[in-house]
């Protein structure tokens, strides 16, 4: 079978090439590959009406679409119940936090009490498991009618959950505020009903978003496919000359410290090969390019070096003067004006009295010195006063002993 049997190079062509690109991604196939194999291309075609762009059969596809929506749908009614258990949790969190500062009063103690029975008891319920029979023992060996023995009265529960609802949904809309105002900062100043417009479109706004995201990603994608077969087609046009076209892109070889071949006459010999206007953009694109290292780069560096360096001085001494600044504000803080009045007073006291003792220890060195120039007579009078006084001393207590025995 001939080429010209399975397609044209017209319409066929550009239709096995989006398939190749969207749906069979793997099959990169120039057009020559896809002339000299009619039977794979028409092999290609025909696999592509029956698989999708992710490369599974459509009723594969179909189920697994299918089974992702009861998935979404399990996820959602899960979501929805693990938030309502989360905001609960919270609810009793902050209850028991406000406690340790304020007092709360008897309604709030009593709805957050029943609010809590109900929720161990509910919870211990669910890790007991279905009530039919088990081949291992119930936790604990409790059943559920001993449980259903802590259950909060009839009456406290229904006005325990007509109260809950309203807290639930004043605790949503905190956070729903508080996710718009991270999303968007500037909403923290509007009023309440501008701020619920705004939440009620928040779900619309980031689904739009994460599209564009999306949406993004697959132009990405694509435009890396197709510089992917540019680069190649360019390599290979320019491995036949004997080097790889990088060669004549790099810094030393636009500087001229690198050996490469003549520009202009390698842009004439790909002439043949490329279109007539490539060569000379390619010419133009290599001498900007070379300009721009040569002067720009080279010229501006010891310039750039010389700002950064006054940058970062700069910025050093900011930092310096900011933690001076901080310094003095300690100080500040630590020492206020009465502080600083009452240690000037401790200290004028402190420094009195080390001038008075100053001064009684200059009068007993000048006693000492009275008394050091009699040398060593000074010496046996003191030694002879010492023995005298302690004999007195002696006398002294033996006298009192014997006036209290004849008393």
């Amino acid at each position: 079978m001939a080429s010209g049997d399975f397609c044209s190079p017209g319409e066929g062509m550009e239709i096995l090439q989006q398939v190749c690109s969207k749906q069979l991604p793997p099959c990169n196939l120039s057009k020559e590959d896809r002339l000299q194999n009619p039977y794979f291309s028409k092999l290609l075609l025909n696999l592509s009406q029956h698989v999708d762009e992710s490369g599974l059969s459509l009723t594969l596809a179909k189920e697994q679409a299918q089974a992702w929506k009861e998935v979404r749908l399990h996820k959602t009614t899960w979501l929805r119940s693990e938030i309502l258990h989360r905001v609960i949790q919270e609810l009793l969190v902050d209850y028991y936090v406000k406690i340790q500062d304020t007092n709360v009063t008897s309604e709030d103690k009593k709805f957050h009490e029943t609010l809590e029975q109900r929720l161990l008891v509910t919870e211990l319920m669910r890790l007991l498991g279905p009530s039919q029979e088990r081949e291992i023992p119930p936790l604990l060996g409790l059943e559920k009618a001993d449980l259903l023995e802590l259950m909060p009265l009839s009456e406290d529960f229904v006005w325990m959950t007509a109260r809950l609802q309203q807290e639930v949904e004043e605790q949503l809309k905190k956070k729903c505020f508080t996710l718009l105002c991270y999303y968007d900062p500037s909403s923290d100043a509007d009023s309440e009903t501008v701020k619920a417009a705004k939440v009620w479109k928040l779900a619309e706004v980031l689904v739009g978003e994460q599209q564009q995201c999306q949406d993004a990603k697959s132009q990405q994608k694509e435009q890396m496919l197709l510089l992917e077969k540019k680069s190649a087609t360019y390599s290979q046009v320019y491995q036949g000359m004997g080097k790889p076209l990088s060669f004549i892109l790099t810094p030393g070889a636009l500087l001229g410290k690198t050996k490469i071949p003549d520009l202009p006459s390698f842009l004439l010999s790909l002439c043949p090969l490329l279109p007539p206007s490539w060569a000379q953009v390619l010419l133009r694109c290599l001498t900007l390019l070379q300009r721009l290292l040569q002067e720009h780069r080279l010229k501006t560096q010891s310039e750039l070096d010389r700002i950064n360096a006054q940058y970062l001085e700069v910025k050093c001494g900011a930092m310096i003067l900011k933690l001076r600044m901080e310094e003095l504000k300690i100080l500040s803080d630590t020492y206020t004006v009465e502080k600083v009045e009452v240690h000037r007073l401790i200290r004028d006291r402190l420094e009195g009295a080390i001038h008075l003792q100053e001064q009684d220890m200059e009068k007993s060195r000048q006693v000492l010195n009275s008394y050091e120039v009699l040398g060593e007579e000074f010496d046996r009078l003191v030694k002879e006063y010492t023995v005298l006084k302690q004999a007195t001393e002696n006398k002294r207590w033996a006298l009192q002993e014997f006036n209290k025995a004849y008393r």
